[in-house]
């Protein structure tokens, strides 16, 4: 059984910073690929970064703003944020799956586990 549990969200000014958490427990099998989404009220889920094995993919909107890392021992990924804007703001959720081709890395139909989400509010 595979497990994703999210933290770090807040409230922060824009131009901020927050470092989301997600640990993961159980085994996902085959060759894993960790994903962060967000949504906020009335717009789909949307891609916001992943990394498989050594291949990290970014949206447009948290190039340059955005870093995926993670701790092994730790079975955590973390999504540092910085230069938070108001658009920004919804709520972020951890995913995975395994055995991506690499077009399927954005399509959130593909993920089979996911997290209960973590709320990320920016605002002055």
């Amino acid at each position: 059984q595979v497990q994703l549990v999210e933290s770090g969200g807040g409230l922060v000014q824009p131009g901020g910073s927050l470092r989301l958490s997600c640990v993961i427990s159980g085994q996902i099998g085959g060759t894993p690929t960790i994903a962060w989404f967000r949504q906020s009220p009335g717009n789909e889920r949307e891609f916001v970064a992943c990394f498989r094995v050594t291949n990290t993919v970014y949206s447009d909107s948290g190039k340059g703003r955005f870093t995926l890392s993670r701790d092994v021992a730790k079975n955590t990924v973390y999504l540092q944020m910085n230069s938070l804007k108001p658009e920004d703001t919804a709520t972020y959720y951890c995913a995975a799956g395994s055995n991506f081709r690499q077009p399927e890395l954005r399509d959130r139909g593909r993920y089979s586990y996911w997290g209960q989400g973590t709320r990320v509010t920016v605002s002055s």
